[in-house]
C-alpha cells in the first residue's frame, strides 16, 4: 500500500500548479491534504477509481482537509469524536478513515503562531489528539500523517540554534511529539534514516530558502508500533513544487 500526505498551501491554487499531474503520476491507494482553503462546492476534482472525502473550516480560506482513496473505507469520521472538546472542532483540521486492518488519520495540527500566541492551545490539543489516537491504537494500528508542525530534532531544521523558541520548534512541541512516539508510535522517516540530514518537507518563501534548502521538516507519517515492521519506504519529495511544502510518501508491505 502506498500512502501520499501533501499540504498543498491552497487546493483551488495547487491545482493550477501541477496537482492534478503529481496525483496521478505518484500513483497512490490513498492521498491526504492538509490546508485545502476551501469551502464546500468550491472546487470539483475528482480522480476515477478514487473516493474523496473533505473537512472544510467554518472560516473561509483558512485551514482544511482532505482525502482521497482507492480502498472504500469501512467508516469515515470528520475532527475528533463527538464526546471530544468543541475548541477542537469547526477547523477541518481531522478526518479518519477507519480500513479492515488499520486506522488513517489525517491531520493538519494547529500552528503555534508568531509571538507563540496559541501555544497553549496547542498544547491542549496535543494531549486531546494523543488521546485520540491512543483510543484508536486499543482497536487497531494507526496511521498518522500530515503537517505536524513541529520540526522534532535539530536534525530536523536547518537553523536550529536560530529557530529554537521559534513556533513550530518550542521546546514544548517538541517535548510532545517525543511523548507521542513514546506512547507507541513511530516516525516512519527516521526509523528508516535515523541520520539523514537536510531532508526537509517546508520552506519559507523567504530568501530563496526551498533554493538554498533552508527547511523543516514538519510533514510526517507516524505509525503504531505494531506496524513498525511492515514500513517498506519513508520518503519525501523535495523535487515536486506547487506549494511552501512537499509532499511525503509512506509504503507498507
Amino acid at each position: 500500500m502506498k500512502f501520499v500526505s501533501w499540504n498543498v498551501n491552497g487546493l483551488r491554487a495547487c491545482v493550477n500548479k501541477g496537482f492534478s499531474e503529481f496525483f496521478l503520476s505518484v500513483d497512490a491507494d490513498v492521498l491526504a491534504i492538509q490546508e485545502t482553503k476551501l469551502q464546500e462546492g468550491q472546487i470539483d476534482l475528482s480522480f476515477e477509481g478514487y473516493e474523496s472525502y473533505f473537512n472544510s473550516a467554518i472560516k473561509k480560506g483558512y485551514s482544511g482537509t482532505a482525502v482521497y482513496t482507492r480502498v472504500k473505507p469501512l467508516s469515515v469520521a470528520f475532527d475528533f469524536p463527538e464526546e471530544g472538546d468543541a475548541r477542537f472542532y469547526g477547523e477541518g483540521r481531522v478526518i479518519t478513515l477507519e480500513f479492515e486492518e488499520y486506522y488513517f488519520v489525517n491531520v493538519y495540527t494547529p500552528n503555534a503562531q508568531r509571538e507563540l500566541t496559541r501555544l497553549s492551545f496547542r498544547m491542549e490539543w496535543e494531549d486531546a489528539f494523543r488521546a485520540y489516537l491512543l483510543s484508536l491504537n486499543e482497536k487497531k494500528p494507526v496511521i498518522l500523517c500530515g503537517d505536524l508542525n513541529v520540526a522534532h530534532q535539530e536534525i530536523d531544521i536547518k537553523n536550529a540554534k536560530s529557530n529554537r523558541g521559534s513556533a513550530g520548534f518550542t521546546d514544548e512541541e517538541r517535548e510532545k511529539f517525543t511523548v507521542l512516539l513514546a506512547s507507541g508510535f513511530v516516525d516512519s522517516f527516521r526509523h528508516l534514516y535515523p541520520d539523514r540530514k537536510d531532508a526537509y518537507s517546508w520552506w519559507s518563501y523567504m530568501g530563496n530558502a526551498r533554493a538554498k534548502n533552508v527547511g523543516w521538516r514538519i510533514d510526517y507519517f507516524v505509525v503504531s508500533e505494531s506496524l513498525r515492521s511492515r514500513v517498506k519506504e519513508s520518503a519525501i519529495f523535495p523535487e515536486v513544487f506547487g506549494s511552501d511544502h512537499c509532499p511525503v510518501m509512506l509504503e507498507l508491505n
